[in-house]
């Protein structure tokens, strides 16, 4: 069997799998909602614990909402409002995001403690004390001042207890997404107390998530510059507990992140746990001694933001917070995909449209490979001249296996022809395939971006399919069936493509390799429509790459 055909079905065997491997995995098992309740926070120190006991009621968002009164917030870019019920930010839409194309209605992050969809941030003191009464979920907090939060007005909130102690919570809100809250309490009694500070997001379920393995969508934290990534399910099974001294943490999803930023130089201990909801939090290991006639305070940022490339980054140069760029998944390719984002951005900057910035990565791509493809094609170019007398060799040996492969690395030798050369192109190009589907798959920016025609959407597939001619046929088909014309041009592409190369002399080897086209096309016809283009249009330009090469090449022979 020639080499050069099983290399390159080696290879393209492998593509293939992987691609089914990574991009089509089985969806996990259902998770078991009857898990039992398992123990209780684990103390770090004489730090207590953050339990506490809650009436579980579902009622409607709209009843919930109701229930207190609220503090409304607003900016350019999220509306909400902050119940004075436990002084929760447990409200929050964000106004620039819709939540489908055809639809008006926007997305809605957070909902009050009691819905079913309850996802809310709160934060405060609590001490070992027992006779001390701290700020719970059943407070009712004052407003003092201000009374509508915008990102030129702070709110003021406080509570004082009989002990003669006051709480207050100063929350200012920024131009985008960030809550900075500088909370205090006043000792006016004569005793002395140790407090500790604390955050924490609650999420009473597992919100309708994408399953798939190369993204990660769950409880999330980089802690002394480790990267912590813990899914529902292996919180339900095991909760997490670390003391860190520097780092975030959070509950991320696919385009949006709700996330907590300690006391900046202070020792805390993070827990992931489950008791009925999912809890992140954080609470300060060492306490805050208040003397008598005195105040402590402490600060913590919350940002509950879409996951905004620009708008990551910059809150994590800004506010020096160590790696807060992994809240978008970028995966193992990072050095890859991160780059790779940076350019299509630029691109769509200058040519106002994703679709386009795509086509002219991807031509800067081919350009950075130049010279290995050049390499490749001339090789393969060659191999396409060798055939008549590969053939020839073939029927001379056709019963000495051995001689058979001698004469032909003899042929190869001689016209300094490399049959692994041909495989080149596809290795280059599987980890920028894949990390391509990774920036379309998770950065919001692709999300809900046109290209021309009928696509709408460049982060899903194609809509249309072969099976009702692109929707000339007035009826729907099964979205098995869906196989849009993108995918159909790249398949065509592909097998255009494979025409100009060497034709495998097996004939099983002929046969599966005429059916890869196919075979691709069923396959990527579900991937988002933004890396189908991005593969017609690489199959496009090394065709052109192919023809130049081989009207250039000629090989001298001899019988």
């Amino acid at each position: 069997m020639d080499s050069k055909n099983t290399i390159a079905a080696i290879a393209l065997s492998s593509a293939v799998i992987v691609l089914w491997a990574l991009f089509f995995v089985p969806e996990k098992s259902t998770v078991n909602q009857n898990i039992v309740e398992k123990e209780k926070i684990e103390q770090s120190g004489d730090a207590p614990s953050l339990e506490q006991k809650e009436t579980q009621i579902t009622i409607s968002r709209d009843d919930a909402l109701k229930q207190s009164e609220r503090i409304q917030f607003e900016n350019e870019n999220i509306i909400g409002s902050i119940s004075l019920k436990g002084a929760s930010i447990d409200d929050l839409t964000f106004k620039n995001y819709k939540v489908t194309l055809d639809n008006e209605k926007r997305v809605t992050l957070l909902g009050p403690r009691n819905i079913k969809e309850g996802y809310l941030i709160d934060s405060g003191f609590v001490t070992s004390d027992k006779n001390v009464d701290v700020p719970n979920s059943d407070t009712i907090w004052s407003i003092e001042g201000n009374n509508k939060l915008t990102d030129g007005s702070p709110i003021k909130l406080s509570w004082s207890n009989e002990q003669g102690l006051k709480f207050e919570k100063i929350i200012s809100l920024d131009d985008k997404y960030l809550f900075t809250v500088k909370q205090k309490i006043i000792n006016e009694s004569n005793n002395q107390y140790d407090f500790y500070s604390y955050g924490q997001i609650i999420r009473n379920e597992i919100p309708e998530i994408i399953d798939f393995l190369i993204l990660h969508e769950g409880l999330i934290a980089t802690l002394d510059d480790e990267l912590i990534e813990e899914d529902y399910d292996d919180i339900q099974e095991k909760k997490f507990t670390k003391v860190a001294n520097k780092g975030w943490l959070g509950i991320s999803d696919k385009y949006w992140i709700t996330s907590l930023i300690p006391p900046k130089d202070k020792e805390f201990k993070t827990t992931f746990d489950y008791k009925n909801k999912f809890r992140a939090n954080f609470i300060s290991t060492d306490p805050l001694a208040l003397n008598e006639k005195s105040s402590i305070e402490e600060e913590l940022q919350i940002i509950v933001a879409a996951k905004r490339v620009d708008v990551i980054d910059g809150y994590a140069e800004k506010l020096n917070i160590d790696k807060f760029d992994l809240v978008i998944d970028w995966g193992f390719l990072y050095f890859i995909t991160k780059p790779l984002f940076y350019g299509i951005d630029y691109f769509f900057k200058l040519l106002g449209n994703y679709g386009l910035a795509i086509i002219a990565i991807t031509i800067c791509i081919r350009l950075v490979f130049f010279p290995l493809a050049n390499f490749s094609f001339k090789s393969m170019a060659k191999m396409k001249v060798l055939q008549p007398e590969m053939v020839r060799l073939k029927e001379l040996h056709k019963n000495d296996k051995m001689k058979l492969q001698q004469e032909m690395m003899a042929l190869y030798k001689k016209e300094k022809v490399n049959p692994m050369s041909g495989c080149l192109p596809i290795l280059v190009q599987i980890p920028v395939f894949f990390a391509l589907y990774k920036v379309l798959f998770v950065t919001i920016e692709m999300r809900q971006m046109p290209f021309y025609g009928w696509i709408y959407d460049l982060s899903e597939r194609d809509p249309t399919s072969i099976f009702n001619i692109f929707g000339l046929l007035p009826y729907d088909v099964p979205s098995f069936l869906v196989i849009g014309a993108w995918p159909v041009a790249m398949g065509v592409s592909m097998w255009v493509q494979q025409k100009l190369n060497p034709a495998p002399t097996d004939p099983m080897q002929a046969k599966i390799f005429a059916f890869f086209p196919l075979f691709l096309t069923v396959i990527l016809a579900p991937f988002p429509s933004g890396l189908v283009i991005y593969w017609t249009v690489n199959n496009i330009l090394t065709m052109a790459q192919q023809v130049f090469i081989m009207r250039r090449t000629t090989v001298k022979t001899t019988t």
